[in-house]
């Protein structure tokens, strides 16, 4: 039963620091950012079995874990309250043509990063934008003027 609870507090915290990111950090990782991934799961095994390594134990963590997430995906899909606490709210980044100073600034995004977005869909100049959002699972959706 340890274990239960053991994963169970580290789902949350994974959960609460995953949230914590920017999430353009979610969306495109470096190479970096992969490696703090992988060996994040490392860090945190300890963790969670203590000096269990009986099957027993890696199959309740993994339980606990597939039990949360399955529990949070149905609870955010049934409340738009909750899922904007865990998945978030689109930002506009740029609207009529003009760039957000404000939303840049609260993602840490540098106006180059939205140029390199735009780019990546056609588009060589801001002003033919009329909309850019920065979407909760990290893409930039841009809509363009007519």
């Amino acid at each position: 039963m340890e274990i239960v609870a053991r994963a169970t507090v580290v789902f949350f915290f994974l959960l609460l620091l995953t949230r914590g990111l920017k999430r353009r950090a979610l969306a495109d990782l470096s190479p970096f950012e992969m490696i703090l991934l992988v060996v994040l799961g490392d860090i945190v095994q300890p963790g969670v079995t203590q000096e269990d390594s009986s099957l027993t134990g890696a199959v309740l963590a993994a339980c606990t874990f597939g039990f949360w997430v399955t529990v949070t995906t149905w609870a955010t899909w049934r409340s738009r309250r909750l899922r904007r606490v865990v998945d978030g709210v689109p930002i506009v980044l740029v609207e009529d043509g003009r760039p957000i100073e404000a939303a840049l600034r609260l993602e840490q995004m540098p106006v180059e990063e939205l140029f390199e977005a735009a780019r990546q869909q056609g588009i060589d100049d801001l002003s033919a934008i009329r909309l850019a959002v920065l979407e909760p699972s990290g893409r930039i959706s841009i809509i363009r003027r007519s």
